[in-house]
């Protein structure tokens, strides 16, 4: 089959088994309609590995397929179209790899849920939008894909909308990706502004010659592609969950944990990194924005590692992981390294919906419990679970030994951390000093919480023993299907579990799906890293991601002093440790210093206060200024001086008007009297003058 034909089949496959599962799923019954849209999927799946095979080892070019026009307004010109590059080849990989498994995943973990054509629908719909995101070849399809990863990842989030928790966290992700939306929609407007055309091909050659371009606003210019520049971030900042706009990404946990790895692993916030490297010929020329980037990555990484350490939900503490990853995500092509942001987007994708799904397994297997603290001495109960999240943890620490190797986070986090020094000592650049650090500290702290995680969960004493599950039972599955409160509201239901738990492992359909990740979280570093940032880099990505001539950031960073090389491993090694003495040689200590509180475990247990803090200024501040409009503006200044002071003053003067009907014909005969000499003297007065 033509390769054309096969890639176009491929990114609408999962659409397809949305729309016949979505319209059809009830009539279909369950296991067809699992069966229609995870078979397409791995379907798509196989294609995007053709292609990133035939990219990578094939000496396959880039091209365009279009396929019809889309929106025709004047100069602004979109045509629906498949854009096949190094760039789109890996996100395909990515996007549908973990898709793919999580389709066959939810095969299990939603078994008892009522409702799965449904869901299944969402998640094919959710892949197909960031298919057709990561194909664009304009902004306008690309705004597309990016609206429709919203629309599904609202709908996957409250799936369970009987829950008012999931109902309130789907609505706050909406609400706040509209604001970075806003900023995005800004952004391709000043794109089309300066150059006239929103495809991509177009656009990227013209832009060098745009770069001294200015913008007079308020009295000062501005730098028109920095201007263009931010704005976009700031899309990405919303999609990505980038500080301050971070919010959503925690309470999306509220959506079933499948989603929860899609999410997080493939789809939604790796689109902001994916478009930024896609966009790298723009912030090559617009330094300010570039900065941006760097230090809203930094403030991130660090931010949500801290965070994270005093988490106690299972799946909060990698949501903030996935936050913090991101960071590092954006510092790296802040600074200029693209190729290696690109690179921990690959491998980050493999060990972090490994993380989930092994979270999910142990969910599952804790008759949806999520509190660590109410885990401990799982790891003969769940052996293949405790095996592959092992595995994950050590990936996303990125331990390994510098010249010698380790597993995928090592290859892709170090080359991230040593490139934010190589742009400091080549470029002088404070950023890069900035990032550096900040990636140093960001690591320790991420070996603290990992292994904090797998602490709790799998060693130390278990609580569950001990503990009767009936009065906090974390049935989400019973919660939704009788619409009954959420987890956190202590539901009751049939199906809750009384008496002592009993942990088991996850069925064989759940267990393949993490024994695949797995592999690709051991392998995917040493395998791909000369292909991402190594000896084979710019045959890899041929022009997908440019950079100028003075930026040699990626290069230099392989020649980074050997201290440097060494510096996260340091840092990793003593957050581990840290994380063994408190949580296994110590054990309880840890747990006595949570409960004694004070201001640093309470900033960090409430996220910094970001949730009350935007509570104060933006909702309550709204209705503070919607009571001055409608109290005092409305009421008392329009309706008063309007038609109430209208009113009021008409009934003053009927009732003083009132008072001289009297009834009585003396009063009337002495008002005609007055009358009469009021005239007369008015008379007499005229006419003597």
């Amino acid at each position: 089959m033509d390769l054309v034909l096969l890639v176009t089949l491929g990114v609408f496959a999962p659409l397809l088994g949305a729309i016949i599962v979505g319209l059809s799923g009830r009539r279909l019954g369950d296991l067809v309609s699992k069966t229609i849209t995870t078979g397409l999927l791995f379907f798509s799946c196989a294609v995007s590995w053709i292609v990133f095979s035939q990219w990578t080892w094939g000496g396959l070019e880039a091209f365009t397929v279009e396929l019809f026009p889309f929106i025709n307004v004047g100069d602004f010109q979109s045509v629906w179209s498949i854009r096949i590059d190094a760039l789109s080849a890996v996100m395909l990989v990515v996007v549908t790899s973990v898709s793919s498994l999580v389709h066959l995943y939810s095969w299990g973990y939603m078994a008892e849920d009522p409702d799965k054509p449904r869901f299944f629908a969402y998640l094919s719909l959710f892949t197909f939008a960031m298919l057709a995101l990561v194909t664009a070849a304009d902004f306008m399809q690309l705004f597309f894909g990016w609206e429709g990863v919203g629309l599904a990842s609202y709908l996957l989030i409250g799936f369970w909308y009987k829950k008012s928790t999931a109902s309130a966290a789907a609505i706050k992700a909406f609400v706040v990706n509209r604001v970075g939306d806003f900023g995005f929609a800004l952004g391709i407007l000043t794109v089309f502004w300066m150059f006239g055309t929103i495809q991509f091909d177009e656009l990227f050659p013209l832009i060098s010659a745009k770069a001294g371009t200015g913008w007079v606003f308020l009295g000062h210019t501005w730098s028109a592609l920095d201007l263009a520049g931010a704005l976009l971030f700031v899309g990405a900042m919303g999609k990505s969950a980038q500080f301050f706009l971070h919010t959503w990404l925690p309470d999306a946990m509220e959506g079933p944990t499948p989603v929860s790895a899609l999410i997080h692993a493939a789809t939604m916030v790796t689109a902001g990194v994916y478009m930024v490297c896609l966009l790298s010929p723009i912030y090559e020329y617009a330094p300010t924005a570039a900065m941006l980037i760097a230090i809203t990555g930094g403030i991130t990484a660090l931010f949500a590692a801290t965070v994270g350490l005093a988490q106690n939900d299972i799946k909060r503490v990698i949501a903030y992981s996935t936050c913090s990853q991101l960071g590092y995500m954006f510092f790296a092509a802040g600074v200029g390294a693209y190729q290696a942001a690109m690179f921990h987007l690959f491998t980050h994708a493999f060990f972090k919906a490994l993380l989930f799904l092994g979270a999910g397994s142990v969910i599952h297997g804790m008759h949806h419990e999520q509190d660590m603290r109410k885990m401990g001495g799982l790891w003969k109960l769940l052996p293949v679970t405790y095996a592959v999240m092992t595995i994950g943890t050590i990936a996303i620490t990125g331990l390994g030994i510098p010249g010698v190797g380790g597993l995928a986070g090592f290859y892709s986090k170090d080359s991230i951390i040593e490139s934010a020094f190589a742009s400091f000592t080549n470029g002088h650049s404070a950023m890069g000093l900035f990032a550096f650090f900040v990636g140093i500290l960001a690591a320790g702290l991420t070996a603290y919480y990992s292994w904090r995680l797998v602490f709790m969960t799998f060693h130390n004493k278990p609580v569950w023993k001990d503990a009767h599950h009936d009065d906090h039972a974390h049935d989400d599955h019973v919660a939704h299907a009788h619409g009954e409160p959420s987890a956190d509201d202590h539901a009751h239901d049939d199906h809750a579990h009384h008496g002592p738990l009993s942990p088991h492992e996850s069925p064989l359909v759940m267990l393949v799906p993490l024994l695949l990740l797995a592999v690709g979280a051991v392998a995917a570093g040493f395998v791909f890293a000369p292909w991402f940032i190594g000896d084979h880099e710019h045959d890899f990505w041929r022009g997908a991601i440019f950079v100028s001539e003075a930026n040699h950031v990626l290069h230099d960073s392989h020649y980074v002093p050997i201290w440097v090389k060494w510096s996260p491993l340091i840092l990793t090694l003593i957050g581990s440790f840290a994380a063994f003495w408190l949580y296994v040689m110590k054990e309880g200590m840890a747990r006595r210093m949570a409960d004694r509180g004070g201001i640093v475990h309470g900033f960090l247990y409430n996220k910094w206060y970001f949730d009350e803090l935007y509570d104060v200024v933006f909702v309550k501040g709204a209705r503070a200024v919607g009571d001055l409009f409608w109290k005092v503006g409305d009421v008392k200044i329009i309706d008063g001086g309007g038609p109430n002071g209208m009113a009021w003053l008409s009934r003053k003067l009927a009732n003083g008007l009132g008072r001289f009907q009297s009834g009585y014909v003396y009063f009337y005969a002495f008002v005609m009297l007055l009358g009469l000499a009021g005239f007369l003297a008015f008379a007499i007065y005229t006419w003597g003058a």
